[in-house]
């Protein structure tokens, strides 16, 4: 065994070096670490191993193992500085002594709160992440306890593309692999686009903006999570805000909670923009199911943590008073022009 553990090894090392797009890593990572990769296989032969050996052969393996797990991290990271660096080189050159109009431009609301709420969590030690789009079934759902066959994916509407990809329904499509980048502890917020085939009105949109944020380490409970909740509300809106924690599902956490605020718009009374119930859904939370720490490679018998999904668009609709939620995709300067203030 330990000669097949070195030619694994050889053998990787090269594919490796050859592996030259995000997409040949990820069939590389597949082909070694996944359900039947050539690591995993390694692991399932231990059973035949005699005596003493089975606990040496082990080791070796797992190290392979975390090899592999670490070069193929480093060389997505590679790649990705190597595209970073050709889309600067390719960028079009701008003549820096152009006249500058009076009428300057501002950044979008969302804008405005997603660097708040960067500036907030960033002083509570969270690491700020950025997530492609387009992204794989197993990234958007199998990796979030989501299989093929689960009822929950029938709650998305889904653009399915026609490569198999998908553009992603939540961001919680990047917990997989910021937990596979940092490992635990870890705490992380990453703000992104999300898309979804829904039928618009005051309040739902087909294309919004969410802020993911994960906390894992020892011994976290649901009070973390509530604390740091009410300080970042407490922080955005500077004064008290009427919340309620209602329990609800989502197979990626357990147990799993609707965070809502009192509608700022209507006080409550109710209004189109909360669908007259008086609050507004704000952040699903809850408690990181151990299937998804397993699939991010991290231990659920040693680490806990919460995970939170901040609607961005919801909060700037509370926080700016916007009641209708297609205003802030409409391009409309005459709505937008008002926060140039900030």
């Amino acid at each position: 065994m330990n000669e097949k553990i070195q030619a694994l090894k050889q053998s990787f090392q090269q594919e490796l070096e050859n592996a030259k797009s995000s997409e040949a890593v990820e069939k590389l990572r597949v082909a070694y670490l996944g359900k039947k990769g050539a690591v995993t296989e390694l692991l399932k032969e231990l059973k035949d191993v005699a005596g003493e050996q089975k606990k040496e052969m082990g080791q070796h393996i797992n190290q392979l193992k975390r090899q592999v797990e670490e070069k193929i991290a480093e060389q997505v990271e590679k790649i990705r500085a190597e595209e970073e660096e050709a889309q600067i080189a390719a960028a079009e050159q701008y003549d820096v002594t152009l006249p500058v109009s009076e009428e300057v431009g501002s950044y979008h609301p969302i804008t405005l709160v997603q660097r708040e709420l960067e500036e907030i969590f960033a002083s509570m030690g969270f690491t700020i992440e950025d997530f492609k789009e387009i992204v794989t079934d197993y990234e958007c759902f199998e990796a979030v306890n989501i299989p093929k066959d689960h009822p929950a994916r029938d709650m998305q509407d889904t653009y399915y593309l026609e490569n198999g990809q998908l553009l992603k329904t939540h961001t919680s499509a990047a917990q997989n692999a910021i937990m596979r980048k940092y490992g635990a502890p870890l705490r992380a917020i990453f703000p992104g686009r999300c898309f979804r085939n829904e039928a618009t009105d005051a309040c739902h949109e087909n294309t919004f903006f969410q802020m993911e944020g994960i906390m894992i380490d020892k011994n976290i409970s649901i009070s973390n999570l509530i604390y740091f909740m009410k300080t970042m509300l407490s922080q955005v809106f500077q004064r008290d805000i009427n919340v309620r924690l209602r329990p609800g599902f989502f197979p990626f956490v357990e147990p799993g909670f609707e965070m809502d605020i009192s509608c700022l718009i209507c006080g409550g009374e109710g209004c189109p923009s909360c669908k007259n119930s008086g609050w507004l859904e704000l952040c699903p939370c809850g408690m990181i199911h151990p299937n998804v720490l397993k699939a991010g490679g991290i231990d659920p018998e040693e680490y806990t943590g919460f995970a939170f999904g901040l609607g961005l668009t919801r909060l700037v609709m509370m926080k700016y008073g916007v009641k209708d939620i297609r205003d802030l995709n409409s391009g409309n300067l005459k709505a937008l022009s008002q926060f140039t203030h900030e």
